[in-house]
């Protein structure tokens, strides 16, 4: 199986488009107010109504966020997946009817082990998420050999990513994720960065990183 790409954070249908184009398997729809890749929900809806007729999966993105504000999304859009980005519990994370990717600081397996059922995002273990800090992902190795599934995050880039997964050995992560390192100004993502990136890690996993 492929390493899955995710693009976290796009802000607008045609770079939703431009991601599915690049060969990304899952985009990012952003919900934290804090962020400046927040979305509308208008916008949110015309990006997955573009992504509709594709095989990208669309994953709505939350921290700590109200059972209100998931259900207001989550009856508008549709969606594949859904992230939790902040300190949610497994019992939060239980109570959503969708697959759940549960992002971590770091390969931390005591955090990890608190959720069992969903996919395990492991972001820089001192910075917030969406801010393209890089750290030793080789950390995540040993958990990957475990059988964990793992999205590899923080600071990748399309030139740093085949390193990253080179430093996994021959186990790669169920996928990497990417936002900060594929954008340009203001947070939009550059359709070129989007397609070297995907690239890269393709030709890691061909061995040609």
């Amino acid at each position: 199986m492929s390493v899955r790409i995710k693009v976290c954070g796009v802000l607008s249908a045609d770079a939703a488009a431009a991601a599915a184009d690049a060969g990304a398997d899952l985009v990012g729809l952003n919900f934290v107010p804090s962020s400046p890749r927040c979305l509308s929900l208008a916008v949110a809806e015309e990006i997955a109504e573009r992504l509709a007729d594709t095989e990208v999966e669309r994953v709505a993105v939350f921290q700590d966020a109200p059972w209100h504000e998931i259900e207001r999304v989550t009856r508008r859009i549709d969606l594949e997946r859904i992230q939790f980005h902040g300190s949610e519990s497994e019992e939060d994370v239980e109570l959503v009817d969708y697959p759940v990717i549960k992002a971590l600081r770091g390969a931390d397996r005591e955090a990890m082990e608190k959720y069992p059922g969903a996919l395990l995002l492991l972001d820089n273990p001192t910075h917030g998420g969406g801010q393209g800090a890089a750290w030793n992902w080789s950390e995540a190795a040993e958990l990957i050999a475990e059988g964990w599934d793992v999205i590899l995050a923080g600071g990748l880039n399309p030139d740093n990513v085949g390193e990253a997964l080179d430093g996994l050995g021959d186990l790669p992560p169920w996928g990497v994720d990417v936002a900060t390192g594929v954008e340009g100004s203001d947070h939009r993502k550059d359709p070129a960065k989007m397609a070297a990136f995907v690239k890269a890690v393709r030709a890691a996993e061909g061995g040609g990183a």
